[in-house]
């Protein structure tokens, strides 16, 4: 048993690290998508990027990881409900999914060629992904609470 636990996490580990690489690249396509002329060549090129990371990388990742996740809470008894840190892990997985839902719907305005938001927001949205893995990987590894 801890030898498939052991590779249950691994399994986990590598989609979290391929659906972050997405969370973390994506929003950065957007910056320069949205500082391009729509229609453009550099536009459409931007547009087949982001729709193949997106649903061809990101997705994919984010259901491994949720698949992975859950498979580890079902075969461990080891992990402890009553702890805070749990519970400040999991809703932080939940506004990343919530950050990956709107840069899906993000993705589909520039494929539309219908952007409304600057290259600044993009930049800003960008860290968000970035506050949330530090926080869930601080949960995880240190437990605090």
């Amino acid at each position: 048993m801890d030898l498939f636990l052991s590779i249950l996490k691994a399994l986990h580990l590598i989609s979290i690290i391929a659906w972050m690489a997405g969370l973390l690249y994506l929003p950065r396509l957007f910056v320069y998508h949205s500082e391009s002329e729509p229609g453009s060549l550099q536009s459409e090129t931007f547009k087949v990027m982001e729709r193949r990371l997106f649903w061809g990388i990101m997705n994919p990742a984010m259901f491994f990881s949720f698949l992975f996740g859950l498979a580890l809470i079902i075969c461990s008894d080891s992990l402890d409900w009553y702890s805070a840190w749990i519970w400040i892990k999991v809703i932080c997985i939940g506004i990343l999914t919530m950050a990956h839902m709107q840069f899906g719907m993000w993705q589909k305005a520039f494929e539309a060629d219908a952007n409304v938001h600057s290259a600044k927001t993009y930049r800003i949205v960008n860290e968000i992904p970035t506050i949330l893995m530090i926080m869930i990987v601080l949960m995880v590894i240190i437990k605090p609470f």
